[in-house]
């Protein structure tokens, strides 16, 4: 994976980044926060979304680099814009009539996402994360962690994100939704991701909270995100 990286292979250079962050493989005091910025940062000027995701989240929090939160949020809508052009893309690719009612839908958020820079955008709800995919470099990981034991190490537990599957190296590596404690998530950007796509539906708190809401007459569809720093309305 190191030797992809110096070659400029964007997933490597990301993978690597979230082993920084994490400390993966060693103990938690080798975390390397400033390294995993830098490499997210690499990767994304190669034009990965997953990395620029990540930087935003890093810039946004101050987490292993400065924080600047207008920035942080232009490059997450940033990294939202990418993600919905390639939904668009993949769509397009298909002269199917099925696809025609996703298509406008899908043109009318990228419009919506021009006119609102500074707002956080669910690109894939309503449609079931269309495209998730688990990345071949995440499935290298989990057999290499995998190669001694034929299985994932007791205690041990997988990135939560069904588009992640990095396992962890060593107990209670992945930090957990703040909320529910539930799942547990490698990065922000699965956090965010997951979120999105199914844990929003899942977590207990949150359909406390949404219950609470409603019943003080807040109004019907407000709901408070699930430990990774969206709200949702």
């Amino acid at each position: 994976m190191a030797k992809a990286a110096m070659k400029s292979h964007a997933p490597a250079l990301y993978s690597l980044a979230v082993i920084q962050f994490n400390g993966s493989g060693a103990s938690k005091y080798d975390k390397d926060l400033s390294a995993g910025v830098a490499l997210c940062s690499r990767a994304s000027l190669l034009g990965h979304i997953d990395s620029l995701r990540e930087l935003g989240y890093c810039l946004q929090d101050g987490y292993g680099a400065r924080q600047n939160v207008a920035e942080g949020r232009r490059l997450l809508v940033e990294a939202h814009a990418r993600e919905l052009a390639l939904v668009i893309r993949e769509v397009t690719r298909s002269s199917s009539p099925s696809n025609s009612c996703m298509l406008t839908w899908l043109t009318r958020r990228l419009r919506n996402l021009a006119c609102h820079t500074g707002s956080f955008l669910p690109l894939l709800e309503g449609y079931g994360g269309y495209g998730v995919a688990v990345p071949p470099v995440n499935w290298f990981m989990r057999e290499w962690f995998e190669s001694g034991k034929g299985s994932l190490g007791e205690g041990l537990r997988l990135c939560a994100h069904v588009g992640c599957g990095r396992p962890e190296t060593r107990p209670h590596e992945f930090r957990r939704c703040s909320v529910c404690g539930k799942v547990n998530y490698c990065s922000r950007g699965c956090q965010a991701l997951d979120w999105k796509l199914k844990h929003k539906t899942e977590c207990s708190e949150v359909l406390r909270w949404v219950v609470v809401v409603e019943n003080e007459g807040v109004g019907a569809g407000a709901v408070v995100g699930g430990g990774n720093g969206d709200v949702v309305a």
